[in-house]
């Protein structure tokens, strides 16, 4: 697999001897292949979104009965006609396409002890193998893509900067894809947080880049651009219309999100019932007798009057009536 992949950028790099752009065609390629599995899967994402209402009844109705809970949300899909794991198909799809991708990508720039690259998973009679063979940079466009970003600061850190825009540049577009999908996704089931999680860890991908080869950051590149118009035409399919499918599983997740979670109900029950046993918290029990055991408490003796008057008063005290 990873000659057949090695192979198609050599057949682009054919065309047109450069680098960018043989590993941009790639990435165009690829992203058309799996665009099918991209859009079944967000069309049944959608058609499970519409369900959830259904779904929250279900949960509501068979509480604390998860096998008939399951029996019947089985049933339920299959009224529908909706494959739960349908949404996961281009992650499952993507995941060897990307180790290929990034074993024959790093290939092109292996290096021989170190030293000159000798690539991999080429066709030594191709253009672009004869074009690294023996060579200690893959340049494109003045920029060296063999080298990582922070390699590149290393030695020129003013010249690195360049490398380092070209991070910054994947993690922007990755932020617009992100937000473009969270701008018509309404899950009842993640909170704030989470959401903002999901929509900046793409971005952490991006930053992670520095270390890999630039030659990867031009081809995610690419397929992130690619991405973007995809949504842009999903949502065109899917949400353009008030009766669309897009447009009712918005609507579902939000009577979803407004409809009540048992669990969470159960547990306000079970700890209201808590704090109506307890004692209040600012109660302060006072003990009117002294403990047993312990000693009495010292009583208070009579100021006495200060310096030369004491004896005064003493005997004025001691003096009998008459």
């Amino acid at each position: 697999m990873f000659e057949i992949a090695a192979n198609v950028i050599a057949f682009f790099y054919g065309l047109v001897p450069d680098y960018s752009f043989a590993l941009a065609m790639v990435a165009v390629v690829v992203m058309l292949l799996i665009t099918p599995l991209t859009l079944k899967s967000t069309k049944g994402m959608l058609e499970m979104q519409r369900l959830q209402p259904e779904m929250k009844r279900l949960q509501h109705e068979f509480k604390g009965e998860r096998q008939k809970l399951n029996e019947a949300m089985m049933k339920l899909y299959q009224e529908h006609k909706v494959n739960p794991l349908a949404s996961c198909l281009p992650l499952l799809a993507q995941m060897p396409v990307f180790i290929i991708m990034f074993r024959a990508i790093s290939g092109l720039t292996s290096r021989k002890d170190g030293g000159a690259f000798a690539p991999k998973y080429l066709d030594k009679t191709s253009d672009i193998y004869q074009s690294l063979v023996g060579k200690t940079e893959m340049l494109s466009f003045g920029i060296d893509l063999a080298k990582t970003p922070v390699r590149a600061m290393q030695d020129d850190f003013v010249s690195g900067l360049v490398y380092a825009l070209l991070v910054l540049a994947l993690a922007g577009i990755y932020l617009v894809q992100q937000r473009m999908i969270a701008s018509r996704t309404v899950s009842p089931s993640m909170s704030a947080n989470q959401a903002k999680l999901m929509q900046y860890m793409p971005v952490a991908f991006a930053v992670f880049q520095i270390w890999l080869p630039t030659a990867l950051i031009v081809y995610y590149m690419m397929q992130a651009v690619i991405r973007i118009v995809q949504q842009q035409y999903i949502t065109q399919r899917f949400y353009k219309k008030d009766d669309s499918l897009g447009k009712q599983a918005q609507a579902a997740s939000a009577t979803a999100r407004e409809m009540k979670n048992p669990s969470t109900d159960d547990k306000k029950n079970k700890s209201k019932k808590d704090s109506g046993s307890k004692e209040p918290q600012g109660f302060v029990s006072k003990r009117v007798t002294p403990p047993k055991n312990s000693s009495a408490a010292p009583t208070r003796r009579r100021p006495q009057p200060p310096g030369k008057n004491r004896s005064s008063f003493v005997q004025k005290k001691n003096k009998p009536n008459n």
